[in-house]
């Protein structure tokens, strides 16, 4: 059996579950359980706070968990990075007052506000400045017009937040960060349950980003249309019982969906369809 930590609240939380329950895990609760144990596939779940998750599993008391790389980076706790999930993207800036000229280098002497600390910390380090850190547990936006701080750290996403609050970035984001899998070290994926598990998380992260296309092609356009849809190694090709037709199939980026099939009608490709792919083993 292999203990995972899952977030417990908030569109983390939302997405691990979905991500978790279509690789075929039970992981949703019906109440406020903080452990849930699937025992088709020797796996149990701990809910747990997210910035407390790097923690847990950087200490070994679990083996995997799902957080954000701000999370973990914060916690100052050793962890391996296992695999991107592709969601919970967001970078991390320090913000200042619209009307302010100041820049992060300029940062000296100053106050910053901040819920992450030891990635200020870090970053202070490293451009060599001494600064006063307060840290605050959210709404940190609102602390350079109460006068607590001369400027912020924290993590943006749409920005909306920092306009309304009269405030806007500066400097390039000094993180950018990400839902994560992650292990207390890479000798926690030696096992079977583990491997498994990882395997099936790429499988649905692989498929989300691809489509399967399937057309009919006429022979002099085969070596053209192979060319606009290569697919992962090389496409299927079959010939019709119509001469000189053949039928392809082959894996495509969901984002050129478009294109792909503007270029495929162009050179003659007929009854051209794209279904979605559920999971995959690349």
């Amino acid at each position: 059996m292999i203990k995972i930590a899952i977030p417990n609240k908030g569109s983390l939380s939302e997405d691990a579950i979905g991500l978790i329950s279509e690789a075929g895990y039970k992981c949703k609760r019906n109440s406020s359980e903080l452990v849930l144990f699937d025992k088709k596939n020797d796996v149990e779940f701990y809910f747990l706070r997210p910035r407390d998750i790097a923690i847990y599993v950087g200490n070994g008391f679990l083996d995997l968990g799902i957080t954000g790389r701000d999370l973990a980076l914060d916690s100052g706790t050793k962890v391996h990075e296992c695999l991107a999930l592709n969601f919970g993207q967001s970078s991390f800036y320090y913000a200042v007052p619209q009307s302010s000229s100041l820049i992060p280098d300029g940062f000296n002497g100053l106050r910053i506000a901040t819920s992450y600390p030891h990635i200020v910390e870090l970053d202070m380090e490293r451009r060599g400045l001494k600064t006063t850190i307060v840290e605050l547990d959210g709404a940190v936006e609102i602390s350079i017009k109460l006068g607590v701080a001369d400027a912020i750290a924290d993590v943006v996403q749409s920005g909306r937040t920092l306009t309304e609050a009269g405030l806007k970035t500066v400097g390039e984001p000094i993180l950018v960060s990400e839902a994560l899998l992650i292990a207390h070290s890479a000798d926690s994926l030696k096992s079977a349950i583990a491997d498994t598990f990882i395997k099936r998380l790429k499988g649905i992260i692989v498929a989300r980003e691809f489509v399967m296309v399937e057309y009919d092609i006429p022979k002099d356009m085969l070596q053209k249309a192979c060319t606009i849809t290569p697919g992962i190694e090389s496409p299927t090709i079959s010939p019709l019982s119509k001469e000189n037709w053949y039928a392809v199939k082959a894996m495509i980026k969901k984002n050129n969906l478009n294109s792909i099939m503007d270029n495929l009608a162009d050179i003659g490709a007929k009854g051209i369809i794209v279904t979605d792919i559920r999971t995959c083993r690349i």
